[in-house]
Parts: structure tokens; sequence; C-alpha cells
């Protein structure tokens, strides 16, 4: 009998912990949708005056169930001397031994990205070749900066300064050399052109119309060899009413204008037009300038210099200036009215153009940009930029260095 009563006993007692064990799994699978190790946290949050005007992660606290026997954790929105059930033994909690834990985040991860390497990333987990695993980019994170925040003191110490993007009027000022013209076969083709032009006009009262037509042609092809060896139509056109050829390409008069041919290079003909000043400084003269103006520009290129031959009138009233002297050039540009950013805020990397944008939150912003002329300290902007925005015009280095060595969302 007594024996019967032992084993009832042993029974009940096995039963009740079957029970529990099997009422705690059930409990656990309710709330987190499948068994886990360890204990279950619940989310038991409950009406406190504590969560006004705060976010869930700060005000949600982890509790544990006060029965040793239990030892859940409850995650509870409790102000002090409040109580929450635990939802297994039923003992009250009451707030302690509490710290802050966040709240796990519903949002789907996009893909995963490389701890080192933030362009490489993946679509699924992954470790990189030192063992680190790659970290998830969930849809919810907010996109990053694309900049960098450095506080005033630091501008200060590192020299940084910015500069507004504006429209400037641009002179540009380009260099080159030449000589005085010494051309005597010049003059000589003039001299064709003008003998031809006689006989054209003698041919037009003969009644052979095969004599015209055979001066009309000479007379073509002494023009067309004035244009070839850098005459402009203008000039030719004069030269056809004075009948006069410009004995000053080789041996100026007295007083008279003299010629220099200037050898401008390929990227840089594009602005040259005629009838632009030119300033000409000679060694034989220190520090005196000779005033000149661009008469014509040679329609072919010199392909083994990659220049273009311009012609220019100067003049020599004192007869300073010799037939193969030689010269060196300033031809004043007038640009106009350009958007214009300092010189000192470009980067050319080789492959792109950038400056560092100083954007309206106080971040420094890497843009690419296209450039156009240079006229002594400011850069003419294509595309880019816009009126008003603020550049670093100095210490550009200093900020490329910073955004390298920071992470983008980091701060002074």
């Amino acid at each position: 009998m007594k024996r019967n009563r032992t084993v009832w006993a042993i029974a009940l007692f096995i039963t009740i912990i079957a029970a529990f064990i099997g009422h705690r799994l059930l409990s656990i699978n309710k709330n987190t949708g499948k068994a886990e190790t360890g204990p279950a946290v619940y989310s038991v949050v409950a009406k406190s005056p504590v969560s006004q005007g705060k976010t869930r992660e700060q005000v949600c606290l982890e509790h544990q169930c006060n029965m040793p026997e239990c030892g859940m954790m409850v995650k509870a929105d409790l102000k002090p001397g409040e109580k929450v059930k635990c939802p297994i033994c039923g003992e009250y909690i009451m707030q302690s031994n509490s710290k802050v834990v966040p709240v796990e985040s519903p949002a789907k991860v996009m893909f995963y990205r490389n701890p080192m390497d933030p362009s490489i990333t993946s679509p699924v987990p992954m470790k990189d070749q030192m063992g680190m695993d790659y970290v998830p980019v969930y849809e919810t994170d907010k996109a990053e900066p694309s900049g960098v925040v450095i506080s005033l003191d630091k501008q200060k110490l590192l020299g940084i300064k910015v500069g507004l993007v504006e429209e400037r009027d641009m002179v540009k000022t380009i260099r080159v050399s030449g000589k005085i013209a010494y051309d005597p076969d010049l003059v000589v083709t003039q001299k064709e052109f003008i003998e031809a032009l006689s006989v054209l006009d003698a041919a037009k009262d003969s009644p052979l119309k095969e004599v015209n037509e055979r001066a009309r042609s000479m007379a073509e092809a002494a023009r067309t060899k004035l244009k070839l060896m850098g005459m402009s139509e203008d000039e030719i056109s004069g030269l056809e009413r004075t009948r006069q050829a410009q004995t000053s390409l080789y041996l100026p008069k007295k007083g008279e204008d003299v010629w220099a041919y200037l050898g401008v290079y390929e990227y840089q003909i594009g602005l040259i037009k005629t009838g632009i000043e030119v300033d000409i400084e000679s060694v034989a003269y220190p520090g005196q300038i000779f005033q000149g103006i661009i008469v014509s520009i040679n329609p072919v290129l010199d392909s083994a210099t990659r220049t273009n031959q311009v012609r220019v009138r100067i003049k020599n009233p004192e007869d300073k200036l010799k037939p193969e002297m030689f010269v060196s050039a300033g031809i004043k540009l007038d640009l106009g009215k350009r958007l214009t950013v300092a010189a000192g805020a470009v980067m050319d990397t080789g492959e792109r153009t950038v400056v560092f944008v100083l954007t309206p939150a106080s971040m420094f912003e890497m843009r690419e940009i296209t450039v156009g002329e240079r006229a002594g300290d400011l850069y003419e902007v294509l595309k880019g930029l816009s009126v008003g925005e603020e550049v670093v015009s100095s210490g550009n280095f200093f900020v490329d260095s910073e955004t390298k060595l920071k992470s983008p969302a980091s701060a002074e």
C-alpha cells in the first residue's frame, strides 16, 4: 500500500512538471513563433506617462521575473512603482535591475555591405577575406550623408576657406612667341597677283574668250596662293584696290609699320579673332611694349608644331623692331561675363574635375563639375554649379583627407 502511494506521488509530480514545461513551451511559441534556447522575452508595454514625447527605444525596458523558478524576461514601459504581471507564473514584476534595450526593427534587409569597403555589397549574408561578417542594410536605414562636417575651429586650424560661385567678367591673356616678319616670298606673290589683275583688266577688251578666261584663271590662282600664305580676304581686297605690294614685309621704310608672325597653339586658336589687340615685347628693349593688332589667321595648321600662324601689324615709329627679330606677345581676350569659381577650388583627379561644396546642412560635399577657360585665378564653370553656391577655395586637400578618414556620418 505504501509502495503504491509512492508510485502515485512520483507520477503526479512528473505530470505537474510535464504540464509546466508544456505550458511554457506553448507560451514561447505563441509569442515568438518558434522555440528558442534561453529565457524568452515578452513585449508587454504598459500605458505610462513615461512614454510621452519619447521613442519606443527610449522607454521600453527589459525586466526579469522575480520568481527564480521562472526567470522570464519581459519588456515593459514602467514608471517607478508600477507593476506588470509575468505572463508565465502570474507574479507581479516591478521596475528593478532594468536596462535600456533596443526594440527589434521589422525592417527588411535590402543587401549586405562589406565592413571594410562599403562599395562592395552582397544580396546574401557572407564574410570578407578577413572573416568579418557583412553588415546588413535595412530599408528603413537613413541615407548616409555624402559629405563630412568639419568644425569652424578645425577649419581655421587647417586654413580652409570658402568662396562664392559668381558671374564675373573674365579677361584672359594668352602668351605666345614669334618673330618680326622677313617674308620676301609673300611680297613676290603679291606682285604676281597685281600683275595678274592688270592682265585681266587688259583681257576684258579682247574679242577672244580664251584669253579672258586664262587671265581670270591666273588671277584666281594668285589669290588662292595669297590665302595659303596667310593673307585674309580683307587684305587681298585692299591689295586689289591699291595695287601696292607690302614691302614692309622684308624691308620696312622709316617709321613704317612692321609685321610679326606669331604661333598660337591649336587648343588656343578658337579664342583668336582678327581685330584683337596684342602687346609685343622684345629682349632688345626690356620693359618696352609695342602695340599691335591681329590682321589675319593662316587657314592651315602647322602639323609639326601644332600651331596656327597669326599675322600682326605693329606700330614701329622709332624703327626699333627689325625683320627676323624674336618677340613675345600677350594677346588680350575679353571673354565677357561668365559663371566662375576660384581656381584654387578646382581639383583635377586625372579622371574627373571636382570641387567641395558647402551644403546648407554645413557639410562639405564632393561634386563633379565641367570647367571651361581659365583666366588668372578664375575657372569658367560649364556644368555642375550654380550662382550663389559656396565652394572650398583654399584647403580642399585637407577636406579631401577628412572625407576619406571619417565615416560619412561623423561630425566634429
